[in-house]
């Protein structure tokens, strides 16, 4: 057989089989072939991809956790944060999106290139090499965050599916059996090929926006020059936090490494996982904008301009100012946007607390074979459903205040992975380049900025936010300038050899040297934000009240 015959199949024969112990796995399902839903690739394969159909065939089946925790992203409280940016400041907040697109790719880039390398899930490596004090203290955030997530998806589900008529009572039980489903089959394949189908449903936002456009009060396209319709204030700042929470969450990291564990990917298939991070980031921009239009466009020059409420609402102001079909497609978008965001969140805390605690955690196991994995899956959904059954909860605050949360924390979250990737024991060649080093430091110092705006102008309303603003990113500079000091030298290395290095087990690593200007730092990273979350709880209180 020619050497491009297999590809059109869409497995890849092996050639050779190295030693499998070099993977420092914790459950042994974690290391295999490769069962992508659109294709296999056999365990250790090393055969080279000459032709573009090979190349085209590997991706095909590598591709899935870049697409599905990007798309994931685009969730619930993502299309209600949109859907608000675009009906209360129209058009204007587009460079938000423009600006974190990079930081997305840039974030999800080193957690899959961890997850590649280590063999090991995002939790797990906090906990190996920062303690299990600050594990808990990571993974305890991460829970909690997840498990208010969790609870706007199913929000979700119950504006999506009132707008047909359909009782939250009835909504809300079907929605979690659904979700239960998706993980019990003990197929990664199975469960991904169900993610796929959730993602094609996704693009019904394009032709929404689309509709909106042709509207009579649609306006130009702006928004890509830094400004804020109605000019900058604490609203206006809750809800950029709360755009860079919902677009850069921190959960993704978390999902994603360790979905790329659980697919069994090795750094000899990295370029592809980077191709479909890549892929997956320009769907999630694109579907971020296109719902941040159709709502400017729909809405525009109409009463319900700066009267966001709901998602539920915005699908009926889209029906009334656009049309039926486009209040159609919107609900139809936000129940599929709670479905795949509430698989993903809800799988990436099972994979945590199966990384902290040590038990089999995989979707390539059924419930028989890890009971634990899929009881913990299903405990997070069972809890979520019944707190959104319970009546007279303020919806849209909630989901406004749980994306502004998830922008608060993930400072903590992206400092853990940038330390990650500058451990040589943990990644050896793989460690970030220094410009690397440069751009994610700048991307948590922008983040802790806007926790840090976000708090002062909850305590003085009156103060100046622009002056304020140009004077503390005025700052970033010379605050991150000794950032480009954590590189160091990458390992001189072959490409080849680069390919099959992977971190030697766990529990065979150094331990990391003590430092205490690290301690520090990340002492008062916590404090901050500790303080940074208790003023956004008053600042919500403010808001339900009508302050």
């Amino acid at each position: 057989m020619p050497a491009d015959a297999s590809a059109t199949a869409t497995v890849v024969r092996a050639t050779f089989t190295p030693p499998s112990e070099r993977r420092s796995v914790l459950d042994r399902a974690h290391v295999g072939d490769i069962e992508g839903a659109l294709g296999t690739v056999i365990a250790f394969d090393t055969a080279p991809r000459r032709s573009l159909h090979r190349r085209l065939a590997t991706l095909l089946a590598i591709m899935g956790p870049g697409l599905v925790v990007m798309v994931a992203d685009n969730d619930a409280g993502g299309l209600s944060i949109y859907a608000q940016a675009g009906q209360n400041y129209g058009a204007s907040l587009l460079w938000v999106l423009a600006l974190l697109a990079p930081v997305l790719f840039i974030n999800q880039e080193m957690v899959a290139r961890l997850g590649a390398v280590t063999g090991a899930g995002h939790a797990r490596l906090i906990v190996e090499r920062f303690g299990r004090r600050w594990g808990a203290f990571a993974i305890g955030d991460l829970l909690i965050l997840n498990a208010l997530t969790i609870v706007t998806e199913f929000i979700g589900v119950a504006l999506a599916l009132a707008y047909f008529g359909v009782s939250r009572y009835l909504a809300v039980p079907i929605a979690a059996v659904l979700l239960l489903a998706f993980t019990a089959t003990g197929s990664f394949r199975r469960w991904e090929r169900a993610m796929y189908l959730l993602v094609a449903v996704s693009a019904v936002v394009i032709p929404l926006a689309v509709l909106s456009h042709h509207t009579s009060h649609s306006t130009g396209l702006s928004g890509l020059t830094p400004g804020v319709e109605g000019g900058l204030s604490s609203a206006s700042l809750l809800l950029i936090s709360a755009l860079a929470g919902t677009t850069v969450a921190p959960w993704q990291l978390f999902f994603q490494q360790s979905n790329v564990v659980d697919k069994r990917i090795t750094p000899r298939w990295l370029k592809y996982e980077r191709a479909d991070t890549l892929i997956g980031t320009l769907l999630i921009i694109l579907g971020a904008v296109a719902v941040m239009l159709a709502c400017a466009w729909a809405f525009a020059g109409t009463p319900a301009h700066g009267s966001f409420e709901n998602a539920s609402a915005v699908a009926s102001g889209l029906r009334i100012h656009v049309s039926s079909l486009a209040g159609t497609l919107f609900a139809i978008a936000l129940l599929d946007a709670s479905l795949i965001g509430a698989a993903a969140v809800t799988l990436a805390s099972s994979y945590a607390v199966g990384d902290y605690f040590g038990f089999k955690h995989s979707l390539h196991r059924g419930w028989r074979d890890a009971s634990t994995f899929h009881a913990t899956y299903g405990a997070f959904i069972a809890l979520a459903a019944i707190i959104v059954l319970i009546p007279g909860a303020p919806l849209g605050l909630i989901t406004t205040g749980v994306q502004a949360l998830a922008g608060i924390l993930l400072p903590s979250a992206t400092v853990f992975l940038l330390l990650l990737c500058n451990d040589r024991d943990v990644l050896g060649p793989w460690i970030n380049p220094r410009w690397l080093n440069m751009l994610a430091a700048l991307v948590v110092g922008v983040l802790v900025v806007l926790s840090t705006l976000l708090t002062i102008t909850t305590i003085f309303p009156s103060i100046d936010i622009t002056t304020l603003c140009l004077g503390m990113f005025g700052a970033l500079p010379i605050v991150l300038a000794p950032a480009a000091a954590m590189s160091r030298r990458r390992q001189p290395m072959t490409a080849a050899a680069r390919q099959t290095w992977t971190m030697p087990p766990l529990e065979k690593l150094p331990t990391p040297t003590p430092s205490r200007i690290r301690q520090f730092a990340l002492i008062i990273l916590r404090c901050q934000l500790l303080l940074a979350v208790a003023l956004l709880i008053a600042k919500l209180v403010q808001l339900g009240v009508g302050g």
